[in-house]
C-alpha cells in the first residue's frame, strides 16, 4: 500500500477517535441540553451517530491537513533564502507622456461623454 494512503487511513482513524471523544464530551457536559434530547427521544441514537460521523469528517480533515503540512521541508535546508534582495541603485522606469485627464481624447476607448 502506498505511503500516502497509509498516512490518510491512519489520520482518519485518529480523526474518528477525536470525533468520538468530542461527541462524548458534548454529551457528558450536557452542552445545549444534548444529553436530555438524546435520551428522551426515539431518534436519539441516530442523532448521536450523526454527531460522531460529522465530527469524524471534520476532525479527520483537519488531522490529515495538519499531517500534510508537517511534511514540508524545514527552513534552513537546501536552497536559497526568502529574504528580499536589496539593490544599491534604483531601477530604471520608462515614462510615457499622456494626453491628460480628458477621457474624450483617448482613441479607441468607449467612454460616455460628459
Amino acid at each position: 500500500m502506498p505511503e500516502l494512503v497509509r498516512l490518510y487511513i491512519r489520520h482518519v482513524i485518529i480523526g474518528f477517535l477525536l470525533g468520538a471523544a468530542f461527541t462524548a464530551l458534548l454529551l457528558w457536559l450536557n452542552v445545549a441540553n444534548l444529553w436530555h434530547l438524546v435520551t428522551a427521544t426515539r431518534e436519539g441514537p441516530l442523532a448521536v451517530l450523526m454527531l460522531v460521523v460529522f465530527n469524524t469528517i471534520v476532525f479527520s480533515g483537519v488531522q490529515f491537513a495538519y499531517a500534510v503540512m508537517q511534511m514540508a521541508e524545514r527552513p534552513g535546508g537546501a536552497g536559497g533564502t526568502k529574504a528580499p534582495v536589496a539593490l544599491t541603485e534604483p531601477a530604471p522606469v520608462a515614462a510615457q507622456k499622456t494626453s491628460g485627464g480628458n477621457r474624450s481624447d483617448r482613441a479607441g476607448v468607449n467612454f460616455p461623454r460628459a
